[in-house]
C-alpha cells in the first residue's frame, strides 16, 4: 500500500506519517517512511537519534551520488538513474520501518529539470511503482514529487487540514492538482481539532466522501514534541492516529505482508 500525505505547512502531516508507519510496523509489515519534506523532521518524529540523522544527510544533498547515477556533466545528465540499491543503502533501519530521507525538490514548483529533481524523481518511481511494501510519503505542501506517471502508484493520497480558512485553501488547491493528476482516491483528514464549531467548519468544507476523519488535538503529543529526546512517542503517535487507521485499509484495499 502507498499512502502519500500532504497539506499546508504546520498542520501535521508529518505526526500523521509517522503514526501511520508505526501503525503498520507493529502489524508485521515493511514500511518505507519517506521524508520528502522541506523541514526533513519526519526522522526526528518517529524516534530516530541524532547521530543516526546526521550519518546519514538527505539524499538531495548527495552531490556525488546524484553525479554518480546521472552522469551530470557539461548541462547532460541521466533523467532515469538506476536506484533500486538506494532505497535500502541510503536509508535508516529502524526495525520494520525504513527511513528515506529525500529532502525537498530543487526549486519545488518550477520547471526546473537538474539532476538532483531527475534523481529524486526516480527514487519516488521505484518506491511507488517497484516496491511491494508499504510507503509512507511524507510530502510538503504540493505534490511536487508525483509526475503523472507516478500518481498511478499511488494507492490513497491523505490532504491534512487543521480548522482554519487558509488551510482548507490550501487543501483544494491540492485537490485540484490531484485531479489533474488523475489520482483517484484523494480524502481530507482534520486535524488539531478542539471544538465541536471546529469540527463543523471542516465537515462543512467539505463533501462528505471526500472526508476520511477528525484527529483531535493531542495535549501528551504536543507535550512530547517539546522534549529534547523524542524516544517515548511512538505509542502516544500510534494512539493518536489508531482511530483512522480502519479507514486507511479500507481505502486502500487489502493489504498483504510483503
Amino acid at each position: 500500500m502507498k499512502i502519500a500525505i500532504t497539506g499546508k505547512g504546520g498542520v501535521g502531516k508529518t505526526t500523521l506519517a509517522a503514526g501511520f508507519a508505526n501503525l503498520f510496523a507493529k502489524r508485521g509489515f515493511k514500511v518505507y517512511a519517506v521524508d520528502a519534506d522541506p523541514d526533513i523532521s519526519l526522522g526526528t518524529t518517529l524516534g530516530a537519534t541524532e547521530e543516526a540523522l546526521k550519518a546519514q544527510p538527505p539524499l538531495v544533498e548527495m552531490r556525488d551520488l546524484i553525479k554518480e547515477r546521472t552522469g551530470a556533466q557539461g548541462g547532460f545528465f541521466v533523467l532515469n538513474p538506476k536506484v533500486d540499491d538506494v532505497l535500502d543503502k541510503y536509508s535508516i533501519d529502524m526495525g520494520n520501518i525504513k527511513l528515506l530521507r529525500m529532502g525537498a525538490y530543487k526549486n519545488a514548483g518550477s520547471s526546473c529539470y537538474c539532476p538532483e529533481n531527475a534523481f529524486l524523481n526516480a527514487i519516488v518511481n521505484s518506491l511507488l511503482l517497484d516496491k511491494q511494501d508499504v510507503v509512507i510519503l511524507d510530502f510538503g505542501a504540493g505534490i511536487e514529487h508525483l509526475t503523472r506517471g507516478t500518481a498511478r502508484g499511488v494507492d490513497l493520497m491523505l490532504i491534512v487540514t487543521e480548522p482554519t480558512k487558509v488551510s482548507v485553501d490550501t487543501v483544494k488547491v491540492i485537490q485540484k492538482l490531484s485531479a489533474e493528476m488523475e489520482i483517484s482516491n484523494v480524502k481530507v483528514v482534520g486535524n488539531k481539532v478542539r471544538t465541536e464549531k471546529e469540527k463543523s467548519f471542516l465537515t462543512e468544507s467539505f463533501a462528505p466522501e471526500d472526508f476520511l476523519g477528525i484527529l483531535h488535538y493531542n495535549e501528551e503529543l504536543w507535550e512530547k514534541s517539546m522534549m529534547d529526546d523524542p524516544r517515548g512517542m511512538e505509542d502516544v503517535l500510534v494512539d493518536s492516529v489508531s482511530s483512522l487507521f480502519d479507514g486507511i485499509i479500507d481505502e486502500g484495499g487489502e493489504i498483504k505482508k510483503g
